[in-house]
This record gives structure tokens, C-alpha cells and sequence, in this order.
């Protein structure tokens, strides 16, 4: 079982808002989620991206992918950069 860190739309036509959420790669977009881990809303300027750290720092640690989109989202927020620093540093401690 793949799991993703991805995009839901949400919104009505023409307003779009996402929630970031984790999700099995095979069950579609908007389908069934495990969690919900924050949400973004791009049509304000600027864009407000609210996302739970430490859940998703949880869920980089077991595995679960980031979308591209997500990706661009955390690097942004700087959780990325965040989770390889850890990443790096308990790789370090095991050599």
C-alpha cells in the first residue's frame, strides 16, 4: 500500500481550496482519506497554507510520498527542509 501526501479539492466552482491530506494512492482524489493534515488556500494574496508539523513530519518519517504539488507546499511552509535535517542527522547517529 502506497501513501501519499497530497491535494483535495475543496470550494465551489471557480474558488478553489485544497486540504493537504494523507491518502492510499488508489482510492481517487477526492476519495477516502486516512488524515487530514492542514489545508491552502491559493486565492489569497498572499496564498495561506496552514499545515500540522509535527503530524506530517510523523508521516514523512513512516514512508507516506508527497505529491509534486505538496512538495512545492512544504518547502515553502520549510518542513521539508526540516524533515531531511532529521533525516541527515539520524542517519549520522547510526554510522
Amino acid at each position: 500500500m502506497t501513501v501519499k501526501i497530497r491535494l483535495k479539492r475543496m470550494g465551489m466552482k471557480k474558488t478553489p481550496s485544497y486540504r493537504v491530506v494523507v491518502a492510499d494512492s488508489r482510492f481517487p482524489r477526492d476519495g477516502r482519506i486516512i488524515e487530514n493534515l492542514g489545508w491552502y488556500n491559493p486565492l489569497v494574496e498572499p496564498s495561506i497554507i496552514k499545515i500540522d508539523e509535527e503530524k506530517t513530519l510523523g508521516w514523512l518519517k513512516n514512508g507516506a510520498q508527497p505529491s509534486d504539488s505538496v512538495a512545492q507546499l512544504l518547502k515553502r511552509t520549510g518542513l521539508l527542509e526540516r524533515f531531511e535535517q532529521t533525516k541527515a542527522a539520524a542517519k549520522s547517529e547510526t554510522e
